[in-house]
């Protein structure tokens, strides 16, 4: 016989299960919550094209940076971002504010993403500031509610873009045809992806360089000449045979395209000369290229045996340039001295800040875990832990392993069973010291076989 149940104990089932999914899913108010709803709750189903939509954000812990509110939620526009990670259970959004905003103490935009949260992203960002590199964006994890459902943690971030309070450089219009002004005001991409608003130009014999061009957006015929032109003579200045005339270095930064390397090895990011790859030029009678602003960063927390873009990994990738950046002894010496600035000395307080920045969402992780059936059930502490365990370690490899150019008379991977007995700088007048002079040196190490490696240095300051 069928009976009805009473709405009561309806109400009361529904009500009891509700504070199950609460207890399994719900918020743990141990970081904000970005609450966002769009428009008659479409979904999100397109990585081109934006629907409008609200958000607000609660802070329980710092109230004083809330967003709107439920009944004043502020305006925006969401869609879909991303290649790989777009065809993923969990999908990463980028969101345009109707107004410009701080969000959660970052700077004053209008264009944000949502990023998978990914513990190497927030460790190598902050490197990318320690290393003093032209912009890094900043991030902070936050739990998503998307027209209602839990969407679990993300990494709020503030994207790659030329604007006063990010990349702070002079951006060049749409469709310019001032020769004058073409030459600058540039933000690109060396990718891995196809896109519609890219240029390639052969790299070497058996490889494409696929150039993505972020600012300007559009081209003008001239723009577009301009750029194939400049990314082929660069390319052909970094594969010149005669490594001691660097012509490169009139075209990009050395000392910016050094502490780029230096992050990619740090974190074993094997994307790091493959794709996701960004450089930038200013307005300036000097202008160069520059490397960055940093993003999409990975560890790999391998052993690291080689650099990085040697070693192999579990797809194909192609790294573009360094191979032969590293055969050039002006490269190798700007890698030595930005890892002077950071070595030892940067080491403990990265770690600390990596502590400081993941470990207060072990509960919210545990949740994460559950909602998206994670088959890895490492707790976020001890996540952490491998992680810092594997970047000292690459740290460690990096600095018996700094690349020595083509001045090196001993192959530098032999150098771990060698004890440096003497370093002495030598300057442009022949002089002798135990530190180095201002402007250039030949610094000699003489290691205890009786080998010394000669290398060369420039002092700025």
């Amino acid at each position: 016989m069928f009976v009805t149940c009473p709405s009561y104990i309806k109400y009361s089932l529904a009500f009891a299960f509700s504070l199950i999914i609460f207890a399994i899913y719900g918020q743990t108010y141990t970081l904000p919550i970005m609450h966002i709803n769009t428009k008659d709750k479409q979904p999100i189903t397109s990585k081109s094209v934006y629907i409008s939509g609200t958000y607000f954000i609660v802070d329980i812990q710092n109230p004083e940076m809330n967003v709107g509110s439920e009944k004043m939620p502020k305006d925006l526009e969401i869609r879909g971002r991303g290649h790989s990670s777009w065809k993923g259970a969990k999908k990463p959004y980028k969101i345009k504010l109707a107004e410009k905003t701080p969000l959660l103490g970052m700077n004053t935009h209008k264009h944000w993403a949502l990023l998978k949260f990914y513990e190497p992203t927030v460790a190598g960002m902050q490197l990318g500031k320690i290393l003093e590199m032209d912009w890094t964006p900043s991030t902070h994890p936050v739990e998503v509610i998307l027209n209602g459902d839990s969407l679990g943690i993300y990494l709020l971030t503030e994207t790659n873009r030329i604007s006063k309070n990010r990349l702070n450089i002079y951006e060049q219009p749409d469709m310019n045809e001032d020769e004058n002004t073409i030459p600058y005001g540039w933000l690109v991409e060396v990718d891995n992806y196809m896109e519609s608003n890219q240029i390639i130009i052969s790299e070497n014999k058996v490889r494409n360089l696929l150039i993505t061009y972020h600012s300007p957006e559009v081209l003008s015929a001239a723009q577009k000449t301009w750029l194939v032109d400049e990314f082929t003579n660069i390319t052909a200045a970094i594969y010149e045979e005669d490594k001691t005339n660097s012509s490169w270095e009139q075209l990009i930064d050395v000392d910016a395209m050094a502490k780029y390397f230096i992050v990619q090895e740090v974190l074993d990011n094997s994307d790091g000369f493959h794709g996701s790859f960004y450089l930038h030029k200013d307005l300036d009678d000097e202008a160069r290229w520059m490397a960055g602003p940093l993003w999409d960063l990975s560890c790999c927390q391998r052993q690291k045996t080689d650099y990085t873009f040697r070693m192999k990994v579990s797809y194909n990738f192609t790294p573009h340039w360094i191979g032969e950046l590293l055969k050039d002894e002006d490269f190798c010496s700007a890698v030595r001295n930005a890892w002077e600035d950071f070595y030892p000395q940067e080491v403990e307080s990265w770690m600390n800040y990596i502590d400081e920045h993941l470990l207060p969402y072990c509960e919210a992780f545990e949740k994460e875990k559950r909602l998206w059936n994670y088959t890895n059930s490492e707790t976020l502490e001890k996540r952490i832990s491998n992680l810092k365990s594997a970047l000292v370690s690459n740290i460690e490899w990096f600095n018996i392993h700094l690349p020595q150019g083509i001045m090196n008379s001993v192959n530098s991977f032999d150098l771990a069973d060698k004890r440096i007995v003497k370093v002495e700088y030598i300057n442009m007048a022949g002089m002798r010291s135990s530190q180095p002079w201002k402007g250039m040196n030949i610094k000699e190490t003489t290691y205890d076989d009786h080998s010394i490696i000669t290398s060369k240095v420039i002092i700025n300051h």
